[in-house]
């Protein structure tokens, strides 16, 4: 399009499929880009398993009178799937994974994290644990993401950390173990993620971590599911905080008033003699402009005696008396 090579003007169909993960890749400004090219009068078609606020303000944008046609998302999972959950805590998630990812039997792996963040800190956290793997998300190139995915693929590396948007779309033949290294705070995604495995007849086995926050979200999964997720109860990290902790709450910022005592001025307080008080902000302004101008009336007055002390000083030659002289009075 740069190039001026290809002309959308006669296009009348145009369809933006996985349109929250285009918009997750940080693609919108290409697909904005794009619809910029095409004819006013089309017919645009946007397929998204979500509709995050971005999704919505570019419908408003872009679409006229849209219809809006929505599938109820799956809420079963299927009996192929061996589902198991762990209760461990916050900061043992990454030593209890690295733990089940010592057993050879697990060939390979899709691990699933909350953020883009949690993935690239995970992998820093397996690989001093010895265990390589890459992780795929939305800030990622497109180049580092095929590489990684290729390089899962074809068994070079057997972990993959992704996030949901992600890993929407990848087709795993044959993918052994998923793991919900944080549980979704949205029911269905839960079934999504572990719908990777177990494909085409094939038996798979997902292993959920479930901390004391997270114990919510496990509650709303198995409503959607209709059943019990089987705890695995031994294992070396079980959960040792039991209760929730509060949420912090943000005291509202000071207002910036006059009346504040400034740092410096607080130290001047704070280090002056007993007894001795410090005069306000208007008593020491009043003193600073009256010394001021004392001193500016001092420098006009020595000013305009200067010339009169100069004039006094007469030179002696000058004053001396000059013999008077008449005409013709010479002998």
């Amino acid at each position: 399009m740069g190039q001026r090579e290809v002309d959308l003007k006669h296009i009348e169909t145009f369809v933006l499929d996985e349109a929250d993960r285009m918009l997750d890749m940080g693609f919108v400004h290409d697909v904005k880009k794009v619809i910029s090219w095409l004819p006013k009068k089309r017919q645009t078609l946007f397929f998204s398993a979500t509709l995050p606020p971005e999704i919505t303000d570019l419908i408003s944008k872009i679409l006229t009178q849209p219809v809006k046609v929505e599938v109820t998302p799956a809420s079963s999972t299927a009996d192929t799937i061996e589902q198991s959950v762990c209760f461990v805590d916050k900061n043992n998630k990454h030593k209890l994974l690295t733990e089940f990812l010592k057993d050879n039997d697990i060939i390979s792996a899709l691990v699933f994290t909350r953020t883009k963040h949690g993935a690239d800190r995970l992998v820093k956290e397996l690989e001093r644990d010895g265990v390589y793997a890459k992780a795929i998300h939305g800030n990622k190139s497109q180049g580092a993401r095929q590489n990684a995915l290729g390089d899962f693929k074809s068994g070079k590396i057997r972990v993959l950390i992704a996030t949901d948007i992600a890993a929407r779309g990848i087709d795993i033949d044959e993918l052994s173990h998923v793991f919900n290294y944080d549980l979704p705070n949205i029911p269905e995604t839960y079934v999504h993620r572990i719908g990777r495995t177990g494909r085409a007849g094939l038996e798979g086995t997902s292993i959920s971590f479930c901390n004391i926050e997270e114990k919510p979200y496990l509650k709303d999964i198995e409503k959607l599911i209709g059943k019990s997720i089987p705890v695995i109860e031994e294992h070396k990290f079980p959960m040792i905080v039991m209760t929730a902790p509060p949420k912090e709450k943000r005291e509202p910022r000071a207002r910036n008033t006059s009346r504040q005592v400034k740092p410096q001025k607080a130290e001047k307080e704070s280090n002056a003699r007993p007894g001795k008080t410090l005069k306000s902000e208007k008593e020491i302004s009043k003193t600073t402009k009256t010394k001021k101008f004392d001193k500016e009336a001092n420098n006009r007055s020595s000013k305009s005696q200067k010339p009169e002390k100069e004039g006094a000083r007469k030179n002696p030659r000058s004053s001396a008396k000059k013999p008077k002289t008449t005409r013709g009075n010479f002998r």
